[in-house]
């Protein structure tokens, strides 16, 4: 137990929790119509996030036992912690102004700023930004509505065109 470090106790708890998913998954009952059963989404997710995992553990183990630190803070929690909580916070505000902007527009702005916010505000990387969540936003818009039939969210804006 003394050679693991952070990772590798990190990694094992996420291998613990994808395997109580995939045991969820297995409890998904099946209505016997369709081509595909209920369950066969959440188990490709699932699978996805247990190779990621064994991928996560073994380089865990490679890296070896973690370097002793001086775990006294140099700077606050909210500095240190600044990029994860503005994300957050944007995801939040996304989520609130959902009903009002719908899946499209909401989702081209949050992807928007989450490039904005993480990779600066110059000129040039706003117009990049800009384009990477239209285009990111219109095939993932067009993915679900014309390929798979999903209705998203139109939100007050659409509805009232």
């Amino acid at each position: 137990m003394s050679n693991l470090n952070r990772d590798t106790i990190i990694a094992i708890g996420l291998l613990v929790f994808t395997g109580i998913l995939a045991w969820a998954t297995l409890q998904i009952r099946d209505p016997d119509y369709g081509t595909l059963p209920p369950s066969a989404w959440p188990q490709i997710i699932v699978a996805a996030l247990g190779v990621f995992s064994l991928i996560y553990f073994g380089q865990s183990l490679r890296a070896g036992k973690d370097e002793s630190s001086d775990d006294t803070p140099k700077e606050g929690f909210f500095a240190k912690y600044r990029n994860p909580l503005l994300c957050y916070a944007i995801y939040f505000l996304f989520l609130l102004t959902l009903p009002f902007f719908g899946a499209l527009i909401g989702g081209v702005l949050l992807v928007f700023l989450l490039l904005s916010v993480l990779g600066g505000w110059s000129g040039k990387l706003m117009i990049r930004h800009a384009l990477i969540a239209v285009i990111s936003m219109g095939a993932m818009w067009s993915l679900f509505t014309f390929g798979l039939r999903v209705i998203l969210p139109q939100g007050m804006i659409f509805t009232t065109l």
